[in-house]
């Protein structure tokens, strides 16, 4: 995965100069209503590959497309640097006012191996109350829709330069 270099051409040419995954998802992203990363921790962080990813999908695709749509992290870790892992992916949401939903505790397993995991209990009860958060959230939206409950209206992006 290439990483961003902050050329801003996808904000003149409405998509990234690197020709891969992020301008396939990009284009699509009206189709999603929501969106659930994961990574395995390393040296108490995502890995590399899909901070690169997220990064030029989240800068190239214009804001308002992100805005209201649910969004969850989910990291694997041995032992330590679940929680600084999780936060940083949950950053991308924050900053693109994307509703994040949450569990029981942080969205995390542990174990070395598919079946280490398999014997964290906590972890996988923790998933599970995840995948029924979102459906929930997800059918309350619906529901919303519905009944003429209208998202909100934001007002225009403003930013400030301290330089």
């Amino acid at each position: 995965m290439t990483d961003c270099i902050a050329c801003f051409q996808c904000h003149t040419k409405g998509k990234c100069v690197f020709s891969d995954q992020v301008n396939e998802i990009g284009s699509r992203i009206d189709e999603y209503d929501g969106f659930v990363f994961g990574s395995p921790v390393y040296y108490g962080g995502p890995t590399g590959r899909l901070t690169s990813f997220m990064d030029r999908l989240f800068f190239s695709v214009p804001d308002e497309k992100f805005a209201g749509k649910l969004a969850a992290s989910v990291v694997s870790c041995l032992r330590g640097g679940a929680t600084s892992a999780f936060e940083r992916l949950n950053q991308y949401y924050l900053m693109e006012n994307m509703i994040v939903v949450g569990s029981q505790y942080w969205n995390q397993v542990h174990g070395f191996t598919p079946d280490d995991v398999r014997k964290d209990k906590e972890g996988l009860q923790t998933m599970r109350t995840l995948g029924q958060n979102m459906a929930w959230v997800l059918k309350s939206i619906e529901t919303g829709k519905k009944n003429n409950v209208c998202p909100p209206e934001y007002e225009a992006k403003k930013s400030t330069n301290f330089i």
